[in-house]
């Protein structure tokens, strides 16, 4: 049996194209696999709460990981754990990753549980999967007068740091320009993911 994460965080949920789109994928995972489970963690709602004094406290005193003040980021640590896929729907806000994703990032890089120092930088201790990562954006990040991309990079880095290298991004660009640049894009992106065996081929 397979295990899909799916990981995401607009403020339009369940109305957001990537949403919508990740959910295309998951079906397809399960047309071709009966068995195959999902786990989905919504960033927004219930929104994750801030890091506090205690966590802190405890990340800095080298706690031990069944530390009351971990057990959220243990739980979050324990998803991806358990799943041998990552799907992220991920809008791009400010040139940058929205702030639910990053509070999701600061729980599961965690020195000594999903990370550990070494003499060459830090080495990831989780298992590497293949990861899919959608980009929704309103404007443009790729292309001709393409808009600065700090997303991107940080969340290849970031996943990389924790174990996950095998990472592939799309990206949905144009999302507040009219309907037609909007399908097209949507278009595109589907037959990515149709050559990466993500969708089907249409009949």
């Amino acid at each position: 049996m397979t295990c899909t994460l799916f990981v995401h965080c607009s403020p339009h949920r369940g109305q957001a194209h990537g949403y919508r789109l990740a959910q295309e994928i998951l079906r397809h995972i399960s047309r071709h696999d009966a068995q195959a489970a999902v786990l989905e963690r919504d960033l927004t709602c219930p929104a994750l709460p801030p890091l506090d004094a205690g966590y802190a406290a405890a990340l800095t005193g080298n706690a031990p990981a069944h530390d009351a003040r971990f057990t959220l980021s243990e739980h979050l640590i324990g998803e991806l754990e358990r799943s041998d896929r990552t799907l992220i729907a991920l809008p791009m806000h400010n040139f940058a990753v929205p702030a639910a994703f990053k509070l999701w990032i600061d729980y599961v890089v965690r020195i000594h549980r999903s990370f550990a120092p070494t003499a060459q930088g830090k080495a990831g201790l989780l298992a590497d999967r293949p990861t899919t990562v959608l980009v929704s954006s309103g404007g443009f990040h790729r292309g001709t007068h393409a808009q600065p991309d700090f997303l991107s990079p940080y969340v290849q880095q970031v996943l990389a740091t924790i174990g996950i290298r095998d990472v592939t991004f799309h990206y949905l660009q144009g999302l507040t320009c009219d309907a037609a640049t909007t399908a097209t894009t949507l278009d595109a992106v589907r037959d990515q993911l149709r050559s990466a065996g993500l969708l089907d081929q249409p009949a």
